[in-house]
């Protein structure tokens, strides 16, 4: 796709990360602003491409540390923005956020974001903690402006020292991209449909599904969220959990917690996929018993689909769900207070849909993707305008006056 003008690039480190914003780009261009994405080289460009119709900008980029590779990435990043020169660059994901952000300050780009979406090094320990902690550091102080997913999220920024209160922003309640509802909305037809699936899955109707989707990872509390399940199955002998999602290498689970889930019938694993929808319908409650998040999508998502959550006090995730409202929370790590808030639920059928009704309401209500979308161009456009871009900010005001 021709380059064109860009004013407002969004930069994350590989293609996959194009998911976190998608729809968002093709918002900001309708606005009046003229985006582009930047990521490693990857399958989903292509396809990112054209379903946002803007362009996208590659250069490659190491997940994990890796001094000369990211050396050599920070001077391809560097000669690109000088190439492009936009007005606005927002970084996301840790290491987009620490080179895209260098390049975009050496290259004085005149407003300068990074979305902050976690802290991996609240779950380091050692070298690595600290070296992830000094990455953030910079990072944040590359940016004029830290937009954090989450208002526990900002704290622990503010706490750590990472930026001032007055440079970290949450955009409305939360969430970096919002949620679609319509997509996850209990239907009849969906509901049927998520009953055919839970059928081709070997879960009998009379059986209660307690369910998770996201990577199978220690950091995600998988290996307590088995435990809580086989400690449950004594009280509730034919419940199912239902795991969506693959096993990563980072962050491996424990050999147990993977031979447990391999060998207890009651536990259905299938691959992460595009009609997840389904998959929350075919569940009666969802559990995030998760170390750390930014802002937990698969709780939002959830929570669309009326489905009560159990989740943790963990940063990000303590403010994805209203406790004894839409949900419950427990402390982190503790799979005992994880194992009684799931019987709680599947033990009052009429407290778990109570739950699930509000919590749709309240995505509903904080959580739509076009609250976040105008959030984000309104703080565009008094960024712009502190910067005195007054050509930016008169396309974005013309685009607005022609809005009905």
């Amino acid at each position: 796709m021709n380059r064109g003008r860009i004013d407002v690039v969004h930069a994350v480190t590989a293609s996959l990360s194009l998911v976190l914003f998608r729809g968002q780009l093709t918002y900001l261009r309708t606005a009046g602003f003229h985006p582009a994405a930047l990521c490693s080289p990857g399958p989903e460009v292509a396809d990112a491409s054209s379903a946002e119709q803007i362009p996208i900008l590659t250069v490659p980029m190491e997940r994990e540390i890796s001094p000369l590779r990211d050396f050599i990435s920070l001077v391809r990043l560097w000669r690109l923005l000088r190439e492009v020169r936009p007005a606005i660059c927002n970084a996301g994901t840790p290491k987009a956020g620490l080179l895209v952000g260098l390049a975009a300050r050496l290259n004085r780009v005149p407003c300068r974001v990074y979305t902050l979406r976690g802290l991996r090094f609240e779950t380091a320990t050692g070298l690595k903690r600290i070296i992830l902690r000094f990455t953030e550091r910079i990072a944040c102080a590359c940016a004029h402006r830290v937009i954090c997913v989450s208002p526990s999220l900002r704290q622990v920024a503010i706490d750590s020292g990472f930026v001032s209160p007055a440079r970290a922003v949450v955009l409305g309640s939360g969430s970096s991209n919002g949620v679609d509802p319509s997509r996850f909305a209990p239907t009849p037809e969906r509901s049927q449909q998520a009953a055919a699936l839970r059928l081709k899955l070997g879960i009998q109707p009379n059986q209660s599904v307690i369910g998770f989707a996201g990577r199978l990872t220690r950091d995600k509390g998988l290996p307590e969220l088995v435990e809580a399940f086989q400690s449950l199955q004594k009280q509730f002998p034919d419940i199912v959990l239902l795991l969506v999602g693959g096993f990563e290498p980072g962050d491996p689970v424990p050999p147990k917690t993977r031979a447990a889930i391999a060998s207890n019938a009651n536990i259905v694993r299938v691959e992460f996929t595009a009609n997840i929808d389904l998959y929350y319908l075919a569940m009666d409650v969802f559990a995030l018993p998760t170390h750390r998040e930014g802002f937990p999508n698969t709780v939002l998502e959830a929570q669309a689909a009326e489905r009560p959550v159990v989740t943790t006090t963990a940063t990000g995730a303590i403010d994805s769900i209203a406790d004894n409202v839409t949900g419950l929370l427990v402390p982190v790590g503790d799979s005992s207070a994880l194992a009684a808030a799931l019987a709680r639920l599947l033990a009052n059928p009429d407290l778990a849909a109570g739950f699930g009704r509000e919590g749709r309401r309240r995505v509903l209500r904080e959580f739509t993707r076009q609250r976040v979308w105008d959030a984000l161009a309104e703080e565009y456009l008094s960024m712009a305008r502190n910067a005195q871009l007054s050509w930016l900010t008169e396309s974005v005001e013309t685009a607005r006056s022609r809005t009905p």
